[in-house]
């Protein structure tokens, strides 16, 4: 009986060694996700981590919103906008319809009040008077809203209008939507009105609530915008944060509210479960001294600024390798940050980081009046 509960043992310890123990993350499948458009991007990097059907061309309703408040934050950062500033509604800004403040033609508010409207209320008219305060009128405004579009690289979107009302040929993708969203957490600020829950304004006359209801069930949210209207369906682009893991999770098109908040909550699940943010050891072979020929020096030390923490599969930070690619040696002149080389983090044999490997200092090219001179010195310097 001993020598059997033995050899169990050793079987048992046999099958414990040769089993895969590491945690198996389940992906995320498009079935599950009951919307006809979603992605899933890490807000530091870009990198798209779901995505189903994620270049579908489809209305976005209010969540163009997005791109409103962009030129509107940049046109603070510049300088043209002030938190304080006055805006006055025109009549066209007041006679928008579906969610709204209810304007009327000449009322004023700050742009700190208008901002909150549009972000927490998801407010028609407010969206539109900052339009008109920034560019003189929602024309040009939408003009300028297209070309920042081409700059961010969203190639399949059109924008019609500031606020997202329905129109013919107003459409971009969830892909799209997750573009412009990151740019917009590049305002840190917007944060603390997307994560406002309730609100007033008018002096408490208007009451805001916000359309995210995620702020109230889903740990680590922080924003961002929803939409419905009847070609877009209910909408979402809602942003996350857990343990330095920033998530923006686009839905488009789902046909209830509660389904987007749903799908939303799965494939922010779907992130949170299966990544996270690694600071890998730098090599030292990154920062060395590296000879210089032809120089007033013989050598020029490098630097390499890879302090920044990386997006990686959980589980897999033992798998990540660090590659150095500096040549032997680099000819005069060397300018102070010349980038020399670089430095490659890989995990499963794919690259996940690069960063440069440049000059801490400068080596200028030598020359007969440099060598004559330092020759000179050197002899002064004689006792």
């Amino acid at each position: 009986m001993r020598l059997i509960r033995m050899i169990a043992v050793i079987l048992c310890i046999a099958m414990l060694t040769f089993m895969d123990l590491s945690v198996q993350t389940k992906a995320l499948s498009e079935k599950e996700i009951t919307a006809p458009s979603a992605v899933l991007m890490d807000a530091t990097s870009g990198k798209v981590l779901f995505e189903k059907n994620a270049h579908e061309i489809r209305a976005c309703a209010s969540i163009t919103k997005i791109m409103t408040l962009i030129l509107v934050m940049e046109a603070i950062d510049s300088g043209k906008l002030r938190w304080e500033d006055t805006v006055t509604a025109s009549a066209h800004a007041a006679s928008m319809g579906g969610s709204d403040i209810w304007l009327e033609a000449g009322e004023t508010m700050t742009v700190d009040e208008m901002v909150k409207a549009t972000i927490v209320a998801s407010a028609n008219d407010a969206a539109v008077a900052l339009a008109e305060k920034v560019s003189g009128s929602e024309e040009a405004f939408v003009s300028a809203m297209n070309q920042k579009a081409k700059t961010l690289g969203m190639k399949e979107t059109v924008f019609k209008n500031c606020n997202g009302l329905d129109e013919e040929g107003h459409v971009t993708s969830a892909y799209d939507v997750a573009l412009m969203s990151r740019e917009l957490l590049r305002h840190p600020k917007i944060l603390s009105y997307s994560g406002i829950w309730m609100d007033e304004l008018r002096n408490g006359k208007t009451q805001l609530v916000n359309t995210n209801k995620l702020l109230k069930s889903y740990e680590g949210i922080t924003g961002l915008k929803t939409g419905t209207t009847s070609q877009a369906g209910s909408c979402i682009s809602a942003t996350a944060e857990r343990d330095g893991l920033s998530l923006i999770a686009v839905v488009l098109g789902s046909a209830t509210g509660t389904d987007r908040f749903k799908d939303a909550a799965k494939v922010l699940d779907h992130g949170f479960a299966g990544y996270g943010m690694y600071l890998p050891e730098m090599p030292k072979e990154a920062e060395r001294e590296l000879t210089v020929t032809n120089g007033m020096e013989s050598i020029v030390r490098t630097e390499c600024h890879a302090d920044e923490k990386i997006l990686i599969e959980k589980g897999s930070a033992s798998d990540i390798k660090a590659e150095v690619y500096l040549p032997e040696k680099t000819e005069a002149p060397v300018e102070k940050g010349e980038v020399i080389g670089k430095l490659i983090y890989k995990s499963g044999g794919k690259q996940i980081a690069e960063y440069p490997i440049a000059a801490a200092d400068p080596v200028k090219e030598i020359n007969f009046r440099d060598v004559a001179n330092l020759f000179l010195k050197s002899m002064s310097d004689q006792p």
